[in-house]
């Protein structure tokens, strides 16, 4: 017997998704007004730094109260953490991990309120940290306190909201409301069950609607990509994706070294490790400031270096970016290590750029692209190291689209960032959250 349409689908405004999906809504509104303040006050701080460092290079005196200021900032950062400290530490991804696996619990209101102090001061100084981890735990204590305060849901629906959380966090730190879905469903959930993707893509939207209205529309990273790449460079690009996918082996090796080389630290309790690479950032921000920090302002600079066609002096440039990459890399580790909150998306991005921005001129000179081309080779770069290393090639392109506004390199980014996982899983790499969450809660 055929049926007709009305016997077949349900009956208007009956789906059982609408009250999850609206909660998700109010989950990301909340997010999205924690986050703008959180990345504003950065922001702004990112760019006092870039004053406050030249004067004391004009002021010797005037550093030995910046040592001071940080050494105050590392006890005040040490007395915030430490009644929380497993919690608060790192990105807070592997906790929030350990929380839908069932291995762990938190008190939403002391790790929003303590994640969102202690990651201002731990990034503004300058730590080598990103600023989407604290955005991701604060947007998932924000979804588990509007489940269990405000809607009294039970354990499961919070947990769905704590998830959706996530994406509202990642959308809003980066604007990146598809990044921030796909990030949860393929770092965190490991599932597409459409009541999470549905409510987390509901979060994300509405995070990002709210970050546009502080930040605008412009894309947080935004890089002009003018030419598309030429099909002879797609053999080199494959290639640059092996290399890319042994460093991101790496750089896993040595993030989940850290917590075992930092315990050899003598005489020093774990809360005041920060005190080390605050130390070390002076002399590096005297030297050369737009390095502190996540840090958007260098790949800017380094975009800004190819966009001076022809491409000259391209061996200084190779010595330049090789020195920036060997301190990013060195000081991203103790930052991420000292017991900080912070998260390390950022940090990644700002590696790969550097790596973008040693081949791309090799390129160049080779004639493999045209020298327009620098730009593509630092944005592919970018998104190939952070899906390596992440294992997340879904996330890291759509990441990488969004945040660079541009959609003209989909499959070169495709390429290069499955042939550097393939390459880091082949070497014996995981999902780096997941070791970690395992090496924590071990």
């Amino acid at each position: 017997m055929m049926k007709k349409a009305r016997d077949v689908l349900h009956r208007p405004f009956t789906s059982d998704f609408l009250k999850i999906i609206l909660e998700g809504c109010l989950v990301g509104i909340f997010t999205g007004l924690v986050v703008s303040l959180f990345r504003w006050i950065i922001d702004q701080t990112m760019q006092g730094l870039q004053i406050i460092y030249p004067f004391m290079g004009h002021h010797h005196l005037a550093i030995i109260g910046y040592l001071a200021l940080m050494i105050v900032i590392c006890l005040i950062l040490g007395r915030l953490i430490h009644p929380y400290q497993l919690d608060l530490i790192g990105s807070g991804v592997p906790q929030i991990e350990a929380i839908l696996n069932d291995q762990h619990s938190m008190n939403w209101f002391q790790v929003l309120w303590r994640k969102f102090i202690g990651g201002l001061l731990a990034i503004c100084p300058g730590l080598f940290l990103g600023r989407e981890g604290p955005c991701i735990q604060m947007g998932a204590a924000i979804g588990q306190g509007v489940g269990q305060q405000l809607f009294h849901r039970d354990q499961q629906a919070t947990k769905t909201l704590l998830a959706c959380g996530v994406a509202a966090g990642l959308s809003a730190a980066f604007s990146a409301p598809l990044a921030g879905t796909m990030f949860l469903l393929e770092e965190i959930v490991f599932q597409f069950k459409p009541k999470i993707w549905l409510t987390a893509l509901a979060a994300a939207i509405c995070s990002d609607a709210v970050t546009i209205g502080v930040f605008g529309t412009k894309p947080c990273l935004y890089l002009p990509i003018t030419v598309n790449l030429p099909l002879r460079s797609y053999p080199v690009i494959a290639l640059l994706g092996i290399i890319l996918g042994i460093l991101a082996y790496g750089y896993q090796w040595c993030l989940l070294n850290l917590r075992w080389w930092f315990s050899k630290v003598p005489k020093l309790p774990a809360q005041y490790h920060s005190i080390i690479p605050f130390v070390l950032l002076i002399p590096v921000g005297l030297w050369q400031p737009k390095l502190l920090g996540g840090s958007h302002l260098l790949i800017n600079d380094i975009a800004k270096q190819g966009a001076k066609p022809p491409l000259s002096g391209f061996q200084n440039l190779l010595i330049l970016m090789g020195i920036f990459f060997v301190i990013r890399f060195v000081l991203s580790m103790l930052s991420y290590g000292a017991t900080v909150p912070g998260g390390i998306f950022m940090p990644i991005l700002v590696l790969g750029s550097l790596l973008g921005a040693i081949s791309a001129p090799l390129m160049i000179e080779a004639g493999i692209i045209p020298a327009n081309a620098f730009i593509n080779i630092v944005a592919l770069s970018m998104a190939a190291y952070f899906g390596a290393i992440e294992k997340a090639p879904f996330t890291a392109i759509l990441l990488l689209t969004e945040m660079v506004g541009s959609i003209e390199q989909i499959l070169p980014m495709t390429i290069m960032t499955f042939v550097a996982y393939v390459v880091n899983d082949l070497l014996g790499g995981r999902p780096i959250y997941t070791a970690l969450r395992e090496e924590i809660f071990a």
